[in-house]
Protein backbone atom coordinates (compact mmCIF):
# COMPACT_ATOMS: atom_id res chain seq x y z
CA UNK A 1 0.00 0.00 0.00
CA UNK A 2 1.40 3.30 -1.11
CA UNK A 3 1.32 5.96 1.59
CA UNK A 4 0.25 9.35 0.41
CA UNK A 5 2.63 12.11 1.21
CA UNK A 6 1.24 14.75 3.50
CA UNK A 7 1.21 18.29 2.31
CA UNK A 8 3.05 20.69 4.51
CA UNK A 9 0.64 22.77 6.64
CA UNK A 10 -0.15 26.17 5.35
CA UNK A 11 1.27 28.76 7.69
CA UNK A 12 -0.68 31.89 8.39
CA UNK A 13 1.27 35.08 8.15
CA UNK A 14 0.62 37.05 11.29
CA UNK A 15 0.89 40.76 11.65
CA UNK A 16 4.24 41.89 13.01
CA UNK A 17 4.36 41.74 16.79
CA UNK A 18 5.34 45.05 18.39
CA UNK A 19 8.44 44.87 20.54
CA UNK A 20 7.80 44.33 24.21
CA UNK A 21 8.42 47.21 26.54
CA UNK A 22 11.18 46.73 28.98
CA UNK A 23 10.44 47.07 32.66
CA UNK A 24 7.14 47.23 34.50
CA UNK A 25 4.70 49.96 33.51
CA UNK A 26 4.19 52.68 36.09
CA UNK A 27 1.03 51.78 38.00
CA UNK A 28 0.48 55.22 39.47
CA UNK A 29 0.43 58.90 38.56
CA UNK A 30 3.10 60.72 40.58
CA UNK A 31 1.11 63.95 40.74
CA UNK A 32 -2.00 62.15 41.97
CA UNK A 33 -0.02 60.11 44.50
CA UNK A 34 1.63 63.26 45.84
CA UNK A 35 -1.79 64.87 46.22
CA UNK A 36 -2.98 61.86 48.24
CA UNK A 37 0.07 62.09 50.49
CA UNK A 38 -0.51 65.82 50.93
CA UNK A 39 -4.11 65.21 51.99
CA UNK A 40 -2.99 62.63 54.55
CA UNK A 41 -0.25 64.81 56.03
CA UNK A 42 -2.65 67.76 56.27
CA UNK A 43 -5.20 65.63 58.09
CA UNK A 44 -2.97 63.67 60.49
CA UNK A 45 0.35 65.53 60.63
CA UNK A 46 3.83 64.09 60.15
CA UNK A 47 4.33 61.95 63.25
CA UNK A 48 0.90 60.29 63.17
CA UNK A 49 1.18 59.39 59.47
CA UNK A 50 2.91 56.03 58.98
CA UNK A 51 4.42 54.60 55.81
CA UNK A 52 1.64 52.03 55.81
CA UNK A 53 -0.89 54.90 55.87
CA UNK A 54 0.88 56.57 52.95
CA UNK A 55 1.05 53.29 51.06
CA UNK A 56 -2.68 52.73 51.50
CA UNK A 57 -3.55 56.31 50.52
CA UNK A 58 -1.40 56.39 47.39
CA UNK A 59 -1.88 52.78 46.32
CA UNK A 60 1.91 52.33 46.23
CA UNK A 61 3.96 49.81 48.15
CA UNK A 62 6.93 50.94 50.24
CA UNK A 63 9.63 50.28 47.61
CA UNK A 64 7.62 52.28 45.07
CA UNK A 65 7.18 55.13 47.54
CA UNK A 66 10.90 55.22 48.26
CA UNK A 67 11.73 55.06 44.56
CA UNK A 68 9.36 57.87 43.60
CA UNK A 69 9.58 60.25 46.56
CA UNK A 70 12.34 59.15 48.94
CA UNK A 71 11.74 58.53 52.64
CA UNK A 72 8.83 59.87 54.71
CA UNK A 73 10.56 63.17 55.46
CA UNK A 74 11.29 63.81 51.79
CA UNK A 75 7.70 62.98 50.90
CA UNK A 76 6.51 65.41 53.58
CA UNK A 77 8.72 68.18 52.20
CA UNK A 78 7.54 67.52 48.65
CA UNK A 79 3.94 67.55 49.85
CA UNK A 80 4.47 70.87 51.64
CA UNK A 81 6.12 72.33 48.54
CA UNK A 82 3.13 71.18 46.49
CA UNK A 83 0.73 72.81 48.99
CA UNK A 84 2.54 76.13 48.70
CA UNK A 85 2.51 75.96 44.91
CA UNK A 86 -1.24 75.29 44.92
CA UNK A 87 -1.84 78.18 47.36
CA UNK A 88 0.20 80.56 45.18
CA UNK A 89 -1.80 79.51 42.14
CA UNK A 90 -5.11 80.04 43.98
CA UNK A 91 -4.22 83.50 45.30
CA UNK A 92 -1.70 84.81 42.79
CA UNK A 93 -4.13 86.68 40.53
CA UNK A 94 -5.87 88.34 43.49
CA UNK A 95 -2.56 89.74 44.73
CA UNK A 96 -1.53 90.86 41.23
CA UNK A 97 -4.76 92.26 39.79
CA UNK A 98 -5.79 95.87 40.34
CA UNK A 99 -8.59 95.91 42.91
CA UNK A 100 -9.70 98.32 45.63
CA UNK A 101 -7.87 97.39 48.83
CA UNK A 102 -10.97 96.31 50.76
CA UNK A 103 -12.20 94.16 47.87
CA UNK A 104 -8.74 92.65 47.45
CA UNK A 105 -8.49 91.71 51.12
CA UNK A 106 -12.00 90.25 51.15
CA UNK A 107 -11.19 88.03 48.16
CA UNK A 108 -7.85 86.89 49.59
CA UNK A 109 -9.48 85.80 52.85
CA UNK A 110 -12.39 84.15 51.02
CA UNK A 111 -9.98 81.98 49.04
CA UNK A 112 -8.01 81.22 52.21
CA UNK A 113 -11.19 80.02 53.92
CA UNK A 114 -12.02 77.84 50.92
CA UNK A 115 -8.62 76.16 51.36
CA UNK A 116 -8.72 75.89 55.14
CA UNK A 117 -12.28 74.54 55.36
CA UNK A 118 -11.77 71.90 52.67
CA UNK A 119 -11.39 68.20 53.43
CA UNK A 120 -13.55 65.11 53.14
CA UNK A 121 -13.21 64.31 56.84
CA UNK A 122 -13.44 67.89 58.08
CA UNK A 123 -11.63 71.23 57.88
CA UNK A 124 -7.85 70.86 57.61
CA UNK A 125 -6.66 74.42 58.19
CA UNK A 126 -3.33 75.56 56.79
CA UNK A 127 -0.47 73.13 56.15
CA UNK A 128 2.08 75.79 57.15
CA UNK A 129 0.45 76.83 60.42
CA UNK A 130 -1.08 73.53 61.54
CA UNK A 131 1.43 70.94 60.28
CA UNK A 132 4.76 72.26 59.00
CA UNK A 133 5.26 74.69 61.89
CA UNK A 134 5.35 71.78 64.36
CA UNK A 135 8.08 70.02 62.39
CA UNK A 136 9.98 73.30 61.98
CA UNK A 137 10.96 73.12 65.66
CA UNK A 138 13.19 70.09 64.98
CA UNK A 139 13.98 70.23 61.26
CA UNK A 140 16.03 73.19 59.96
CA UNK A 141 15.05 72.59 56.33
CA UNK A 142 11.34 72.63 57.12
CA UNK A 143 11.87 75.64 59.40
CA UNK A 144 13.50 77.51 56.52
CA UNK A 145 10.52 76.70 54.28
CA UNK A 146 8.03 77.86 56.91
CA UNK A 147 9.86 81.14 57.50
CA UNK A 148 10.14 81.64 53.75
CA UNK A 149 6.38 81.13 53.46
CA UNK A 150 5.68 83.68 56.20
CA UNK A 151 8.01 86.15 54.51
CA UNK A 152 6.38 85.67 51.10
CA UNK A 153 2.94 86.33 52.55
CA UNK A 154 4.11 89.45 54.40
CA UNK A 155 5.72 90.82 51.22
CA UNK A 156 2.63 90.10 49.13
CA UNK A 157 0.35 91.91 51.59
CA UNK A 158 2.83 94.82 51.91
CA UNK A 159 2.76 95.26 48.13
CA UNK A 160 -1.04 95.45 48.25
CA UNK A 161 -0.97 98.19 50.89
CA UNK A 162 1.72 100.14 49.03
CA UNK A 163 -0.39 100.11 45.87
CA UNK A 164 -3.38 101.28 47.92
CA UNK A 165 -1.28 104.21 49.19
CA UNK A 166 -0.20 105.08 45.66
CA UNK A 167 -3.85 105.11 44.53
CA UNK A 168 -4.88 107.33 47.44
CA UNK A 169 -6.95 104.66 49.20
CA UNK A 170 -4.70 104.88 52.26
CA UNK A 171 -2.93 107.93 53.70
CA UNK A 172 0.76 108.47 53.12
CA UNK A 173 1.37 107.84 56.83
CA UNK A 174 0.07 104.27 56.61
CA UNK A 175 2.80 101.72 57.43
CA UNK A 176 2.55 99.02 54.75
CA UNK A 177 4.80 96.60 56.62
CA UNK A 178 2.83 96.77 59.89
CA UNK A 179 -0.46 96.44 58.02
CA UNK A 180 0.95 93.43 56.15
CA UNK A 181 1.89 91.74 59.42
CA UNK A 182 -1.63 92.30 60.75
CA UNK A 183 -3.08 90.89 57.52
CA UNK A 184 -0.84 87.80 57.79
CA UNK A 185 -1.73 87.36 61.45
CA UNK A 186 -5.40 87.31 60.46
CA UNK A 187 -4.61 84.56 57.93
CA UNK A 188 -2.96 82.50 60.66
CA UNK A 189 -5.83 83.08 63.09
CA UNK A 190 -8.54 81.90 60.73
CA UNK A 191 -6.40 78.90 59.76
CA UNK A 192 -6.24 77.73 63.39
CA UNK A 193 -9.92 78.42 64.05
CA UNK A 194 -10.92 76.69 60.81
CA UNK A 195 -9.09 73.53 61.92
CA UNK A 196 -11.00 73.73 65.20
CA UNK A 197 -14.20 73.68 63.08
CA UNK A 198 -15.29 77.24 63.76
CA UNK A 199 -18.27 77.91 61.44
CA UNK A 200 -17.49 79.87 58.30
CA UNK A 201 -19.85 82.70 59.23
CA UNK A 202 -17.90 83.31 62.43
CA UNK A 203 -14.62 83.23 60.53
CA UNK A 204 -15.98 85.72 58.00
CA UNK A 205 -17.01 88.01 60.87
CA UNK A 206 -13.44 87.85 62.20
CA UNK A 207 -12.11 88.68 58.74
CA UNK A 208 -14.45 91.65 58.27
CA UNK A 209 -13.59 93.02 61.71
CA UNK A 210 -9.87 92.65 61.01
CA UNK A 211 -10.20 94.47 57.68
CA UNK A 212 -12.07 97.30 59.41
CA UNK A 213 -9.28 97.58 61.99
CA UNK A 214 -6.49 97.48 59.37
CA UNK A 215 -8.05 100.11 57.11
CA UNK A 216 -9.28 102.23 60.04
CA UNK A 217 -5.87 102.18 61.70
CA UNK A 218 -4.29 103.33 58.45
CA UNK A 219 -6.31 106.58 58.44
Amino acid sequence: MVQKSKKPPVTKIDAPVPPKRRGRPRAYEPDVALGKALDLFRKDGFAATSLDDLSAATGMNRPSLYGAFGDKRELFIKSYRRYREDARAAMGDIFRNELPIRKRLERIYAVALDIYLSGESGPRGCFTVMTAASEAVYDPDIRAMVLEGFGELDKAFAACFRRAKEKGELPESADAIVLAQLASATIHTIAIRARAQTPRKELEAIVNGAIDVMLGAAK
